[in-house]
């Protein structure tokens, strides 16, 4: 899927759309307000740790209070095997879809499948009730010294509350053979990245029926193969019109359990992201949708890998968190095809285990442009005899806050905590090394974290 060699790039945007995009939610938020008065101590949960697996399996402590996500569960119902399937047997049915492939055939090439998933995002909108609106994004690609013209393809679903910044969800939809250089080489890609493709039109599928407090834009990116070229132009394009990012996912080969030695891992899906571990904000996010998969109890559990990829590997969150956003990749536990290989087809990609993928993607979406906002204005405050008082500003409507605690050097949050007021006082906080909390509706639909505070 992914090679070290970057070639010259030369990118050449649809300016037409840049203004379109910039109807999106880009509204800022007032100053912080002042903490309102101090409520009456809430005494917290017992906590105990829970073994973290080597991969950073998730090891939260006590049972949330209420019940979490009823909605997230209705919604990730609605995944459909059969249709994620579909659009990866239809993707290898162009038999490649390198960046020097055919453009003008319907069957064949990279130009069939840029028309195939701009057709699915028409039909989207069609159905979505004017939720949901597409483009083009075309850049100029060099490759083996043939140029080409390519086009990122984007849905957006506008978000409706000011502040609420934009979630990017992404996968390339190109792929490449043997020789690397061949346009006409066979090159399936169904799980490199048929799979990540999938994934992400049925998002937007499920997702176009409704609006959201933030920004959602769904990406197709050409070119990752050949040095990521699609999603360095969409980032810069991005960073150029001041989109407020405040989160890009990388869907990228999401569909395999199997590895090369009969070994099966149906359990976990990865999430890597850039470091340092303590002060990245790729690395926080990484954290949070670990936080999130355990709240939401999903099939699949999100590992946290302490690295931005594979060793000697690449993909298009790379772009993103390069200049300075939130950025994770999602990838299956296990490897069964090497890059490039032209066995990488549709008998070799699991439906259930992509299903679950998918599912676990949703959720993440859902919660990250839907849930309540963060926490702000979190303190620690020393109330005498080893005690302190975390506090914080109180959200409207929400019924609880869920606390988050991470010992120093860790991956993950290994423990958590529910509470219905604004502050909790305890004598332990100064075992961690970081805190953050999240808000809970009504619902039980459980938003983003707050950024950490260090005790």
């Amino acid at each position: 899927m992914n090679k070290t060699t970057t070639h010259r790039k030369t990118i050449s945007i649809l300016i037409g759309f840049m203004l379109v995009l910039l109807a999106c939610n880009l509204g800022t938020s007032s100053g912080p307000p002042t903490l309102a008065p101090l409520p009456t101590n809430t005494p917290i949960a017992t906590l105990g740790y829970a073994a973290a697996g080597p991969t950073g399996v998730p090891g939260i402590g006590t049972t949330p209070q209420s019940p979490t996500g009823v909605e997230i569960f209705r919604l990730i119902d609605q995944v459909e095997s059969d249709r994620l399937m579909f659009h990866i047997n239809t993707l290898q049915s162009f038999n490649t879809r390198h960046v020097n492939s055919i453009q003008t055939s319907t069957t064949q090439g990279i130009g069939a499948a840029r028309a195939y998933i701009a057709d699915q995002f028409e039909a989207y909108l069609q159905s979505s009730g004017g939720n949901l609106y597409t483009f083009d994004m075309e850049f100029e690609v060099t490759f083996d010294e043939e140029t080409t013209k390519q086009k990122n393809i984007v849905a957006v679903i506008q978000g409706t509350e000011a502040g609420a910044g934009t979630i990017v969800i992404g996968a390339h939809y190109d792929s490449i053979g043997q020789p690397f250089e061949s346009g006409t080489a066979y090159a399936p890609g169904a799980n490199d990245n048929g799979s990540g493709v999938a994934a992400v039109l049925e998002l937007a599928r499920i997702m176009s029926q409704k609006q959201y407090k933030s920004t959602i834009m769904f990406v197709l990116f050409a070119a990752e193969e050949v040095g990521r070229q699609g999603s360095r132009a969409f980032a810069s394009w991005v960073r150029d019109n001041n989109l407020d990012v405040v989160g890009m996912i990388n869907v990228d080969t999401i569909g395999n359990v199997n590895d090369r030695a009969n070994g099966i891992n149906d359990r976990e899906l990865r999430i890597f992201s850039a470091g340092p571990n303590e002060t990245s904000v790729s690395r926080r996010m990484a954290r949070m949708v670990n936080f999130i998969g355990f709240n939401y109890s999903l099939e699949l559990d999100l590992t946290v890998q302490d690295a931005i990829d594979r060793e000697n590997r690449y993909g298009d969150h790379f772009s993103f968190s390069e200049i300075g956003y939130p950025a994770i990749r999602l990838i299956n536990a296990n490897e069964e095809k090497t890059n490039a290989d032209p066995t990488d087809t549709i008998e070799f990609v699991e439906a259930g285990y992509l299903r679950q993928a998918t599912q676990a993607l949703l959720a993440i979406t859902t919660a990250l442009a839907d849930g309540p906002q963060p926490p702000r204005n979190i303190t620690l405050r020393d109330r005498g005899n080893g005690i302190q008082e975390l506090v914080w500003e109180p959200i409207p409507d929400v019924t609880s806050y869920v606390v988050a605690l991470r010992r120093p050097g860790s991956l993950i949050y290994e423990q958590q905590f529910e509470v219905t007021e604004n502050s909790v006082e305890w004598d332990k906080f100064t075992r961690y090394g970081g805190i953050a909390i999240a808000a809970k509706n009504a619902n039980g639909l459980v938003g983003r974290l707050s950024d950490e505070i260090v005790p």
